[in-house]
């Protein structure tokens, strides 16, 4: 029978970290190392096993941080141990979160992490987003708040720039829509009270959730958030649109301006 041939090598110049192909094992050539009595496996092999047989046995929470990244990293850099890589991405960025949150340019500033590995670690927090937002669709928001806090700080707490995001709400306080309005400096994005009006009587919506994030990690609401809201519902109000809320996120946690009262 003949053998099934081998992926070629990666170029001399093409970065040594990136994933190469995810063909079965049976069809991969192993990694050798060299030992005095001649090669021997990569030590990494065994340690991914020993690490995938905890996870199954044990689940999630005998794993730390850095082994749950070392099990995604597996697939996608399998001739690498990728333990270091591990740990330098985490203290880098201090946690999963962080990892999954940070731009794709600054993951690749990490040795060891590539285009093709920092553009699947950005496909994975897409995964993870979308999960959190569809639990949103066709629930009364306003009831699932907390959903709506993960989810938006799953989307936006690790942005580098200030981002303004609407949440549109049919009068069951239905999402309709969930829309990056404006995207600004690290600490600024210009909001035109106007233009969120306009788009919410396009979408027939009847009340709004504004959300912004703070990239210095501080929720804590500005002069300008406390205008810039007052603002906007002031405008919404006389044609039937409700704002109720402006929620701001941080790294370590979001504030509520409707709980504190702002507006």
């Amino acid at each position: 029978m003949t053998k099934p041939p081998l992926l070629p090598e990666p170029d001399e110049g093409e970065a040594a970290d990136e994933r190469q192909f995810f063909a079965p094992q049976k069809a991969r050539k192993l990694d050798k190392v060299p030992t005095l009595g001649g090669t021997a496996e990569a030590h990494y092999h065994g340690h991914r096993d020993r690490l995938r047989a905890r996870y199954r046995e044990q689940g999630d929470a005998a794993l730390a941080d850095y082994e749950i990244l070392e099990l995604i990293l597996f697939r996608l850099i399998p001739r690498r141990d990728t333990k270091p890589i591990a740990k330098e991405l985490l203290a880098r960025f201090g946690t999963l979160a962080g990892v999954f949150g940070a731009p794709q340019h600054l993951l690749q500033e990490v040795k060891g992490v590539g285009e093709s590995v920092a553009l699947d670690l950005k496909l994975i927090a897409t995964a993870a987003q979308r999960t959190l937002k569809s639990e949103l669709r066709n629930k009364q928001v306003l009831s699932s708040w907390s959903a709506v806090i993960d989810y938006c700080h799953a989307a936006m707490a690790h942005e580098t720039k200030e981002q303004f995001r609407i949440l549109f709400l049919d009068k069951r306080n239905t999402l309709i829509a969930d829309e990056v309005q404006q995207q600004g400096t690290i600490d600024h994005t210009p909001v035109y009270p106007r233009e969120v009006v306009k788009r919410a009587l396009e979408l027939s919506a009847t009340a709004l959730i504004l959300v912004h994030n703070h990239p210095s990690g501080d929720p804590t609401p500005s002069r300008a958030d406390i205008e810039m809201t007052k603002l906007i519902a002031e405008a919404a109000k006389p044609l039937g649109i409700t704002v109720h809320d402006h929620v701001i996120i941080g790294k370590d946690g979001h504030v509520s301006m409707k709980g504190l009262r702002l507006f």
